[in-house]
Formats: structure tokens, C-alpha cells, sequence
């Protein structure tokens, strides 16, 4: 704005000249007192909107041109535009800022600039124009939109297993490790070693606690054609939700799928098979058939329904050698029972995979320094 704008009273002086007025007339005219006016004129006193009704009143002007001139004339005391202020909203649109110094995945900074050179350096980008590639292209992809607390929550899981040593990894031998998995499903105790296993066949496992209000189960990613990586966040603290988004993100390793980051994966499987996409209803079939073989299960169905106690449902978990509650969770998913029946099953599960698995959340840190 240009600091020669005129003030409205500069314009009032005008009117009051052409007319042969003073500003005691005008003062009569608009019923005020002398001093009121004088102060309106000299801009000691900003135009209300009605003393802008009463001036449009009193010249037969309106009242929308005396408001603009009183806007434009406050515009133009004001300080010049502050250049860092959309280099600042860039950087906070980029991504949760506030969170990611909190949970100091970026450091602190005191200059915009400096706030988006660690943006670009946490999400490997030369510009913040840029959109971050996550991982490395794959055969088979679904198109999915990330939020910024899930885009960042996903390079947080790409940072942290960039640090995790791992066996070469070998694709013909991802049965076996599957296999070794599932041996661990049956104790609660025995996922503390989920993440050895899956390092023993070159897969890294790192678990991120989700950003404040930050809906997200897990992702599967690459780091580079050869190095696969599994995210979780164990959001939902249960036997069945751990092991299925486990085995759901491992189907998607084995079929080198570039999916999205899972939200609400638990229950997203009850939708309808024609609205999730085909790598996700893949993905799910095979997670639930890694765990309970589908013959088993539907045999178990046919035999026992709808009357599931709590004795069935061990024993078969007894025979095919795992948790029960995992057993539970399937069966809820069939909707064969209600998410409130035998909710006693399943198990927290939580402190024993974070007890090995690299960890950031939960009052878990990671040194940043290890980045460096």
C-alpha cells in the first residue's frame, strides 16, 4: 500500500470545502459533538461502520466508500508484508511441524528457513514444490493419498530402518520366514522375537507410534529393490490387530505391491469386497490364510456356529497352534460373532514386540545423532 494513501478525513475535508461547510455544521449534521469530529478528520479516531452510514448519509455518498477509504488508509500504516510468513504456511501445509519438533524427528528451528531445510532433509527433497517419493517403484501399485501426519509417520519408518541391520534379503525364502512367524502367533510372549525373525531373512521391522491424531496400522515399503522394510504402529494394542497388520504388510512384500499406508486395517476388511482394491482384498486373504489356514477356519465355522463359547474357541486355537484371540479376531471379521464377544482374548501385545524391535513412541527415543 502506498504511504501517500489519503486519510478519510483528508476526503472529509474535501466534501466539507466543496459544500462551504465547517466542521461545526457537520458536527450538527450527523449529531456528534465537535470534538468527535475533529477527531474523525484528523484520523485520531477510525470510521465505525456507523459513522460510515451517517457520512454516505450526510453527502449522499453511501456508506461503502467512506469504509474503503478507511481500510485502505489502515492498510497503509500497517508494516510492510512480512516475506517469510507463506514460507512459513508452505512448510506447516508440507507437513505437522509442531509434532515432528515434539517428537523431534526435526529439530527446533527460529527461522523459516531453517524450518524447511529440515523438511527437505527429512523428506529427501530438493524443493518442498516436490512431493517425496516414499520407496522405489514397484510391479503393482493403488493410488493413495497420504495426509501429512501419515506421510510423515511413513519416512519416519524409511529413517529409522535405514539404520537397522539385516540379512540379505531373499525372495524365494519369504515362505519360510512366514512359516517361523507363525510359530511365534501362539504365546503373546513370543512376538518379542517377530522382529529377529524377520531380519534372519533380510526384512526390517521398526514400529512408530502415530502422530497425534493420526489414524494409521502399518505400511510396507521399500528402501531399495533388494531391502524390504515393515512399519507398524500397533495402534490397536491387540493380539489379532498386530499379527494380522503384520501378515497383511508381508503380503504385500511378497507380491512387491506399492500400497498405501493401512488405516483402520482391523476393520477395514468388513467393507465391501468391491470398494477395496485388489492388492488390499489380496492382501487380506493372505494375511488371514497365513495365520489360520482358510480350510480350518471355515471348517471350524460350519461345525460350531453360532454357537462360539470360549472352550471352542480354544481348543481350536490349541490345534492349529495359535493365540486364541487371534482366532477371535477372524471370526469378528466374518462377523461369526460381535466385536464385544470374548474381547478377554485379545491380549495386549505391545510391550513385548517394542521390547526388541526398534521403537520410536511410548516414551521411546531414538538419538538423533544416529541419523547424522
Amino acid at each position: 500500500m502506498s504511504e501517500h494513501t489519503p486519510r478519510p478525513g483528508e476526503y472529509i475535508e474535501r466534501e466539507l470545502k466543496s459544500r462551504g461547510w465547517t466542521q461545526r455544521d457537520l458536527a450538527d449534521v450527523l449529531g456528534r459533538t465537535l470534538a468527535a469530529v475533529n477527531e474523525i478528520i484528523r484520523s485520531k479516531r477510525g470510521l465505525t461502520t456507523e459513522t460510515a452510514v451517517a457520512l454516505g448519509q450526510a453527502f449522499g455518498t453511501g456508506p461503502e466508500i467512506w469504509l474503503q477509504r478507511e481500510a485502505d488508509y489502515r492498510l497503509s500504516l500497517a508494516e510492510q508484508p512480512d516475506n517469510a510468513i507463506p514460507l512459513r504456511a508452505r512448510c506447516y501445509d508440507f507437513a505437522p511441524v509442531k509434532e515432528m519438533e515434539k517428537r523431534q524427528w526435526i529439530r527446533a528451528t527460529k527461522t523459516p528457513d531453517e524450518l524447511e531445510e529440515e523438511l527437505k532433509h527429512f523428506f529427501h527433497v530438493a524443493s518442498l514444490d516436490h512431493e517425496p517419493e516414499l520407496g522405489v517403484a514397484l510391479r503393482a501399485s493403488v493410488d493413495g493419498t497420504l495426509t501429512p501426519s501419515q506421510r510423515a509417520w511413513c519416512f519416519r519408518v524409511r529413517q529409522l530402518a535405514e539404520v537397522v541391520a539385516v540379512a540379505e534379503y531373499q525372495e524365494d525364502r519369504l515362505g519360510a520366514c512366514i512359516r517361523e512367524l507363525r510359530q511365534r502367533a501362539a504365546y503373546p510372549q513370543e512376538a518379542h522375537k517377530v522382529s529377529e525373525v524377520l531380519a534372519t531373512y533380510g526384512i526390517r521391522l521398526v514400529v512408530v507410534e502415530p502422530l497425534a491424531g493420526t489414524k494409521v496400522d502399518g505400511v510396507a515399503l521399500w528402501l531399495d529393490s533388494k531391502s524390504p522394510v515393515i512399519g507398524v504402529s500397533i495402534r490397536y494394542d491387540r493380539v489379532d490387530g498386530f499379527w494380522f497388520t503384520l501378515c497383511h504388510e508381508l503380503a504385500h512384500i511378497a507380491h512387491r505391491h506399492q500400497a498405501p499406508v493401512d488405516v483402520d486395517l482391523p476393520e477395514q476388511i468388513l467393507m465391501p469386497t468391491t470398494v477395496r482394491p485388489e492388492i488390499e482384498r489380496q492382501a487380506d486373504d493372505d494375511a488371514s490364510s497365513m495365520l489360520v489356514p482358510k480350510a480350518e477356519l471355515e471348517s471350524f465355522i460350519l461345525r460350531v456356529s453360532p454357537l462360539y463359547s470360549k472352550e471352542k474357541i480354544i481348543r481350536f486355537a490349541n490345534r492349529i497352534k495359535i493365540h486364541p484371540g487371534i482366532i477371535v479376531g477372524q471370526l469378528q471379521h466374518r462377523g461369526e460373532i460381535g466385536y464385544r464377544a470374548n474381547r478377554e482374548m485379545l491380549v495386549r501385545i505391545r510391550d513385548y514386540v517394542t521390547s526388541v524391535a526398534l521403537t520410536d513412541g511410548w516414551g521411546l527415543s531414538i538419538d538423533p545423532e544416529v541419523f547424522k
